[in-house]
């Protein structure tokens, strides 16, 4: 392999790594959204699904049981947002500032004591003969478990939210909760249902990040992504494919990033290191009329408590 073909597999394998935490989270929020429930807490969940994985991964060195812990604290908390917005039909912007400075808050206390601790990670797994493929095989076929598992993900989802009934459900709800009501839908389970499993798998986004992505506790280790899944939700207009492309584009830019800083580049390393939100902003700023969403295909009833009384 030459050396330039080398920097390109090294480059594209560390955009798929870099990618994968994005591609979780906002996997995870297009559940809870296309329920009709904005979620703003992304932060949060990624934060307390990062500290808790690494906890248990620390304690009992079981991987397996760091991820359904991360997944368990996400949907607890998720359970939280879905009862302020869903039961309690406060606003949902609020609702969601407010789990992201409660998972902040848990995971800097929790993780106090773990700064710089090391615990048990998720190593590269070759898949046989599909690792061998020249060029896409060492890009796409030699991460961890959980990068694995997000390629699944996505046409899993998919399937579930374009072809199946309970995926027509979920749309229904959040495109229409009154009509799906008068239709027997029972409106509110199904809002704290996708809240809940949406919450699971962006807390498992974080625990990417401290069981594969990096070997040891850091304080605010998602450092932004959370915000970064946002904005990528409205990229992929609710899409799980289109999700994997934006948490990949994304992803492709932070690593070019470090790349450029690693063959040291002129560039300030504070810019490059900007760069992934500058994009962030870019697409917001593009995205963020009710106009557009409406346009991109958001879910109509987003952010709008139900109530039967009302028939909203």
């Amino acid at each position: 392999m030459s050396m330039d073909s080398s920097i390109i597999t090294t480059t594209l394998q560390a955009t798929i790594r870099a990618g994968t935490p994005l591609l979780f989270t906002v996997l995870g929020d297009i559940f809870t959204e296309r329920s009709g429930v904005m979620n703003l807490g992304l932060e949060g969940l990624m934060l307390v699904g990062a500290i808790s994985g690494f906890v248990v991964s620390y304690s009992t060195g079981n991987l397996f049981l760091a991820v359904i812990a991360a997944m368990v604290a996400g949907a607890v908390l998720g359970l939280v947002h879905a009862f302020f917005t869903v039961t309690l039909r406060i606003n949902q912007v609020v609702s969601g500032l407010a789990i992201t400075m409660l998972g902040t808050g848990i995971s800097g206390l929790w993780g106090k004591g773990y700064i710089g601790v090391v615990a048990a990670q998720f190593k590269p797994l070759e898949l046989p003969v599909l690792s061998k493929i020249p060029f896409i095989g060492p890009v796409l076929f030699s991460h961890d478990i959980l990068v694995y598992l997000s390629y699944l993900l996505v046409p899993l989802m998919w399937f579930y939210i374009y072809k199946t009934k309970p995926g027509m459900v979920l749309r229904a709800v959040g495109e229409s909760p009154s009509a799906a009501d008068a239709r027997g839908i029972n409106v509110f389970m199904t809002r704290y249902l996708y809240t809940m499993v949406g919450g699971a798998i962006t807390a498992l986004g974080g625990a990417y990040l401290s069981l594969a992505y990096t070997s040891m506790w850091i304080e605010n280790m998602t450092a932004g992504r959370g915000w970064i899944g946002i904005a990528l939700v409205l990229f992929a207009t609710w899409d799980p494919v289109k999700a994997m492309l934006g948490a990949y584009l994304f992803g492709g830019v932070t690593a070019l990033g470090l790349r450029m800083q690693a063959a040291g580049t002129t560039i300030s390393s504070h810019i490059l290191m900007m760069l992934p939100y500058i994009l962030t902003v870019t697409v917001l700023f593009f995205t963020s009329t009710e106009k557009i969403k409406l346009k991109v295909g958001a879910p109509a009833a987003l952010g709008v408590p139900y109530s039967r009384e009302e028939k909203t």
